[in-house]
């Protein structure tokens, strides 16, 4: 008796070791089994206590009353699936009849202190049914990407979200992306983390960082175009619209149109085109897109048109010719000039990072979605890289990057630097570099 009672205690502390120092640990070892039976035993009365209950229904009151039996009670939705992950769980309910979403959505708050879980947000699959994602933990805190990711050349994971699903950035899905914050928010170790997603995939990378290219040239082995100064920027910008205009003209010329060819197989971008005669696809990034926008004298404010007017042309025309758009910026607002809001209208993509006031979050969602301006500032300067991140459709989700260093990120481009293309458009902007200097050998000491 005296080993059990040793032996129990040893284990309760080992769990509240893990919980304090490895909670992804504790969680894949006690977590994840204490939850599903908190979930197992509580669901009805939870359930009914969030209101998330329907009457029994006509047919089932008049068989009680035939049958001289007691009157059924509520009906919960129905626990179509219950999944353990490595971050929580996923519980799939069937909605009742008469049950809706919304419902569910706003009982997320109640169900997370009721099942003990440390957050729950919900979606809806399809009509009647809604999938609770659980986490047990904070993701967010300490952020682990998964061991098994799906990669392809237009979609790189780039983020952890605050549910413990992968944030991917998916070209073919959103093809331009805004990304704001403030200094030290994370935003620079987010495009670093995107670039050495991006270099291992067969897509071209144009960079335009006016900072004299202090964030972008350590990558630039990768990269087949740099500019490090808005004159440059705008001789590249407008190279990148001939080229986009050359790529219509591919298309244009490869439509087979005819009439005995299915209408699935009529080219109408890049994508469409056969293998060999597809352009590479070009992801343009852009740091601190004020840089662009901001001028003193009269010549500077003829460049800054310019600039922004092909920004603007490549945003609305650039998806079919395989031209991506990731923006960032402090700030995005109508006081850069004309243009911006048109510009800004284009990037279906919006992370927001810490920033400094409201309407800087609003310059971001408040077009899109309202509810994650507050959650943008929010955001606690202790947490940097912590983002919040939406689309057109008003969906958002908190994220956090994992920390890529810039060594790290230099190490990717180097080892894919044969990966970069070489674009005839744009070769008068190819960052000029040194041969790689080879790594010395280390001489094994013999053993004594």
């Amino acid at each position: 008796m005296t080993w059990l009672i040793v032996a129990l205690v040893l284990v309760v502390a080992a769990a509240g070791l893990l919980r304090w120092r490895r909670p992804a640990w504790y969680w894949l070892t006690f977590g994840v089994t204490l939850a599903v039976l908190r979930v197992v035993i509580r669901y009805r009365s939870v359930m009914d206590a969030c209101g998330l209950t329907v009457p029994p229904s006509r047919w089932r009151l008049a068989l009680a009353r035939t049958t001289n039996r007691p009157a059924p009670d509520s009906r919960a939705p129905r626990i179509l699936r219950l999944r353990p992950t490595r971050t929580g769980l996923v519980l799939r309910l069937g909605l009742r009849p008469g049950q809706d979403a919304f419902d569910v959505a706003a009982s997320c708050d109640r169900l997370r202190h009721s099942f003990g879980m440390y957050g729950v947000t919900s979606r809806e699959l399809r009509s009647g049914v809604v999938e609770l994602r659980m986490t047990g933990y904070d993701v967010l805190k300490r952020v682990q990407m998964p061991a098994k990711l799906e990669r392809t050349p237009t979609r790189v994971p780039v983020a952890l979200r605050e549910d413990g699903a992968v944030h991917y950035r998916d070209y073919r899905t959103v093809p331009h992306a805004l990304t704001l914050g403030a200094t030290k928010s994370g935003k620079s170790v987010y495009q670093r983390n995107l670039v050495a997603e991006l270099a291992a995939q067969p897509v071209a990378l144009v960079g335009i960082d006016c900072k004299q290219g202090v964030e972008l040239y350590p990558l630039a082995r990768r990269f087949s175009a740099l500019a490090d100064n808005a004159d440059t920027a705008a001789e590249l910008l407008d190279a990148l619209v001939a080229h986009m205009e050359d790529v219509y003209q591919l298309i244009r010329a490869e439509q087979r149109i005819t009439a005995d060819v299915p209408d699935a197989e009529i080219a109408a971008d890049i994508w469409d085109l056969p293998q060999h005669l597809r352009p590479v696809p070009i992801v343009l990034l852009v740091d601190e897109v004020a840089e662009l926008a901001l001028f003193n004298t009269k010549e500077e404010e003829k460049r800054r048109d310019r600039i922004i007017t092909a920004l603007a042309r490549l945003a609305q025309l650039g998806r079919a010719a395989g031209i991506y758009l990731e923006i960032c910026g402090q700030r995005f607002g109508s006081e850069l000039g004309k243009g911006i809001t048109m510009l800004r209208a284009q990037l279906t993509g919006r992370t927001a990072h810490r920033v400094n006031d409201e309407p800087s979050a609003n310059m971001a969602f408040g077009d899109i979605a309202p509810d994650a301006v507050l959650a943008a500032i929010q955001i606690s300067p202790d947490t940097p890289g912590v983002a919040v991140a939406g689309d057109s459709t008003g969906g958002w989700a908190r994220v956090r990057t994992p920390h890529t260093s810039l060594r790290k990120a230099v190490d990717a481009c180097n080892r894919h630097a044969a990966l970069a293309p070489d674009l005839p458009a744009l070769a008068p902007f190819r960052p000029a570099l040194n041969a790689l200097a080879p790594v010395p050998a280390v001489e094994s000491v013999p053993a004594a």
